[in-house]
């Protein structure tokens, strides 16, 4: 069985965060890599038993990979927030058999919060990556054009 990390990267989302959270059960481990947080953002992570590391300037994103301690790492911002759907999604790939996972990367459809509702982002963004990943742009995953889509929407929230 492929177990999930949760790997979110933080800078003063304590207002945020724990939507976040909420929505990892899924995830058998949640990772926090804070920079430089000046609010209660380290104590709403760990109130979700959250592992929280302070980030090393410099670091490229993949070197946080290495602080997973399972082999998919699903990334998402502090102010995203995953549905129903795509957290059973999560429940059934990690009751597959290890060797019954094909998939270079899983990719998920996003739902965007703007100020007259919610808005659909067309192109699907590749965030379940394996602890190998090496594509980055900044600190989510590069998209991958191969990436299985997941069933299931991330939703980003604007508004705290």
């Amino acid at each position: 069985m492929p177990p999930i990390t949760a790997l979110l990267h933080t800078t003063n989302d304590a207002l945020r965060l724990g939507r976040a959270l909420e929505t990892l059960y899924p995830c058998d481990e949640i990772v926090i890599v804070d920079h430089n947080s000046s609010d209660a953002t380290l104590r709403v992570a760990r109130e979700y038993g959250a592992r929280v590391v302070p980030a090393i300037d410099g670091s490229a994103a993949a070197y946080y990979l290495n602080l997973a301690a399972h082999d998919w790492v699903f990334c998402l911002a502090p102010n995203e927030s995953l549905t129903e759907g795509l957290a059973a999604t999560l429940f059934e790939w990690s009751s597959l058999a290890s060797n019954a996972v094909t998939a270079k990367a899983g990719a998920v459809f996003l739902l965007a919060e703007i100020k007259s509702g919610w808005q659909e982002v067309i192109a699907p963004e590749t965030r379940l990556v394996p602890r190998n990943w090496k594509s980055w742009q900044n600190i989510l995953p590069e998209n991958c054009p191969n990436a299985t889509p997941l069933d299931g929407k991330l939703l980003r929230f604007v508004f705290p």
